[in-house]
């Protein structure tokens, strides 16, 4: 018999000291949706032994007077590139907060490198205080419409199934390939259907019989749902709800009245994409558990929709509850009504109390990492627009959306060519090829309130290409031109200077710079942005991110030119 495995029975029995033991806790019983009031908590070494009214003794005793133990939280869906940071500097980030498990899809940096991107985020995310889970990228490239930096079948992504860490089949988002029976689609999804893993969908407004379609090939899941009615045909069809609060995309508010005491099993928490600055002013799952909170769901049902239901629907049979064979993954909270994590545990051991690290980070591993910002020459003439008749086709921006408006515009004329103008907040958008250093994609966009000046970043969903916005020529050349110094980033010109700049060397979307580090250079652009470029919205680096992402409707841009997403193909910008 295991040593070990017999040490937790008679530990759990009483018959030997625990390693660890809570006294005196309320504990959240995610089974009940109750709270267990003056209980001790037994640990043995990583798991839970024990839980019980009539004590236990251990070789180390914590009375946490009447505070209440809560599961770790779980992060369902998470772009870890999104953050900027690495694995271990994302970890150092939210453990405090009390997520204890991620499961990432590491799509945007497989859009780049392939194969090698997700070798990297599966290496580096080793001999960390935080468990990480993998759901293969299902669409890379997403769509034909872009270039991108590789292009995956299940023949490549087979051997990655083996890993113990891979979960799923991250987000289908081309839900019209699954309708269609595409060749390769389908075959994707047997392969995971083979391996038992999960498959998660991607369908934003997808109803009726086409969502009949979607789900009969086994997708489980959405974090696209941006209405109740959606979200609740979807439910009714058995689909499993993400709810997606990240720095751009917030769904709760709209989401969340579908919820109750029947539902609520169908129901997890996710971030999706959350940038640095979010995370350091608001926190992590437990802002996103207060937010439920203030909206009027119970505390219990809060909290296990951000720990317990992730744990089941992604068949981690171990996380997300306080129960013997648990692993030991806890948050001491004052109170669950304010849910102000105090201290955290993971496999027993307390990482993180009063928002401090208290563990020790692995030493750092350089793992190596191709170049990956390759564009043409680039000539002044690239970014020009010659008038034509009839109107202008110009993105629109909805606020706090990943979606978008197409809008009919005249045009502003200087000479022979339409030009930017601040005075309808239009401005102009380039999504350059930064992959095989071919296609440039110009277009306009209302919405970010540019006075002056350019940005530009390789940031930019899915494929990362540079992608560029601002109100002259000159600026845009700029700014594109210091990315590509730069190996990949954020760079903000005006005047034909650069104001401010943060560095991403890992596939352009990541720095190799520590936390603190990488907010404050985000302070700083955001403020060139606010202060001398005059552009007054939340998050306008990740707004620009999205409007190359040919799968969210209504009108985006790549590096081939715009796209109507309603019906996937290349439109021209006039319209006569």
């Amino acid at each position: 018999m295991n040593d070990d495995l017999k040490d937790l029975i008679r530990v759990g029995a009483g018959a030997k000291p625990a390693s660890l033991v809570f006294k005196h806790a309320r504990v959240l019983d995610v089974f009940t949706c109750t709270v267990l009031e003056d209980m001790d908590v037994a640990l043995w070494k990583d798991k839970i032994a024990g839980i019980s009214r009539e004590g236990y003794a251990g070789e180390r005793e914590i009375d946490l007077a009447g505070k209440t133990l809560v599961p770790g939280l779980l992060d369902g869906h998470l772009h870890v590139e999104s953050t900027m940071l690495t694995v271990s500097e994302f970890a150092r980030c939210v453990v405090p907060h009390g997520t204890t498990t991620i499961i990432i899809d590491p799509h945007e940096i497989a859009n780049v490198l392939g194969l090698d991107g997700i070798r990297y985020i599966l290496e580096s995310a080793k001999y960390q205080p935080l468990t990480v889970h993998v759901c293969l990228p299902s669409c890379v490239p997403a769509t034909d419409l872009e270039t991108a930096g590789s292009k995956l079948s299940a023949f490549d992504l087979w051997s990655f199934f083996q890993n113990k860490w891979v979960v799923g089949l991250a987000e289908m988002m081309n839900y019209p390939g699954v309708i269609n029976g595409d060749k390769g689609v389908l075959e994707k999804i047997e392969l995971a259907q083979s391996m038992g893993k999960r498959i998660d969908g991607h369908a934003p407004g997808l109803r009726g019989k086409p969502l009949n379609a979607y789900l009969a090939a086994n997708v489980k899941s959405d974090h696209e749902c941006i209405s109740l009615e959606e979200a609740e045909e979807k439910l009714s069809r058995g689909m499993h709800i993400m709810i997606r609060e990240g720095s751009l995309a917030q769904n709760m508010e709209d989401l969340l009245p579908l919820v109750n005491d029947r539902n609520h099993t169908r129901f997890m928490f996710v971030t999706d994409d959350r940038h640095p600055h979010t995370l350091r002013d608001h926190g992590h799952m437990d802002a996103i558990v207060r937010k439920a909170i203030r909206l009027g769901l119970a505390p219990e049902i809060a909290i296990k929709m951000a720990s317990y239901n992730t744990a089941i629907y992604f068949k981690l049979e171990s996380l997300g509850a306080i129960a013997p064979g648990y692993f030991a993954d806890l948050a001491v909270v004052g109170d669950i009504k304010s849910f102000q994590v105090e201290m955290v545990f993971k496999n027993g051991e307390m990482v993180a109390r009063d928002n401090r690290l208290l563990y020790t980070p692995p030493d750092r591993r350089d793992l190596e990492i191709r170049s990956t910002v390759n564009i043409k020459w680039l000539e002044p003439g690239d970014f020009s627009v010659p008038v034509k008749n009839g109107k202008l086709r110009v993105i629109e921006i909805i606020p706090k959306s990943l979606y978008t408006r197409e809008l009919r515009v005249a045009p502003k004329i200087r000479g022979n060519e339409v030009v930017a103008d601040p005075e309808n907040d239009i401005a102009k958008i380039v999504v350059v090829d930064r992959h095989q250093a071919r296609h440039v994609g110009v277009g306009f966009v209302r919405g970010f309130g540019l006075k002056s000046g350019a940005w530009a970043q390789t940031i930019a969903h899915d494929s990362h290409n540079v992608i560029a916005v601002g109100m002259n020529d000159t600026d845009l050349m700029k700014a594109i031109i210091r990315i590509r110094k730069i190996g990949g980033g954020i760079a903000v010109a005006e005047n034909d200077a650069i104001l401010e700049e943060l560095p991403l060397p890992i596939a352009g979307l990541m720095s190799d710079k520590s936390f603190p580090e990488v907010t404050e250079a985000m302070d700083r652009l955001f403020l060139a942005l606010q202060k001398r470029l005059g552009s007054p919205i939340g998050d306008p680096f990740m707004t620009l991110s999205f409007l190359a992402l040919p799968v969210i409707p209504e009108l985006k841009i790549t590096d081939r030119g715009l796209v109507d997403v309603k019906t996937f193909r290349h439109v021209d910008r006039w319209v006569e």
